[in-house]
This record gives structure tokens, sequence and C-alpha cells, in this order.
């Protein structure tokens, strides 16, 4: 199921921002935090859709998520990652 209140649920809200906007080998702590977060696939199409350039977002870092967009650059990608979502877990949201 697709939360809409994902930012209240997300691994990263209780840290400073600045944590998550760092360049270089910075990135991978920042990435670290994504790990296990329940609202990891939320976060990630939020940058995506709205090609937010700076930061880690959703575990990816913006050359992770620029090539991604350079990929399939008309997508929905909160569809995308939905569907993807549904056929990794079997569930299915808008049967």
């Amino acid at each position: 199921m697709w939360n809409q209140d994902w930012a209240a649920q997300a691994a990263c809200r209780g840290q400073q921002p600045d944590q998550l906007f760092v360049r270089g080998a910075e990135q991978n702590k920042a990435k670290q935090v994504c790990g296990a977060c329940p609202v990891r696939t939320e976060c990630l199409a939020e940058a995506l859709d709205n090609q937010i350039e700076w930061g880690v977002w959703g575990g990816m870092t913006e050359r992770e998520r620029r090539a991604l967009l350079r990929r399939r650059p008309n997508a929905s990608w909160r569809a995308v990652l939905e569907q993807a979502r549904e056929k990794h877990t079997g569930v299915v949201v808008n049967a």
C-alpha cells in the first residue's frame, strides 16, 4: 500500500538535513540511513517524480537518480515503483 504521509515515518526524520545533503564518500553513510526505512520507495518516487537534484533520497544519490531519469524520462515513478513493489510482495493495491 502506498503511504501518502511517508515523510512522518521516514527513518531520517529525526536527523539533521545536512547529513543527507553531502558529497563523496559521505553519501554512503547517508544511504545507510535509508537501508531499513519503511517508506524508502515513497521517498525515492518523490525525488524522481519531482526531479530533486540534491541529496540522498530513497537510498539513491543524485547521480543514481539521474541515471534512472535518463532511462525513463517520462515515467511516473510512483506508478513504476508501486508496480514493482506489488510484483515483489505479491500484494496488489488497486485490484
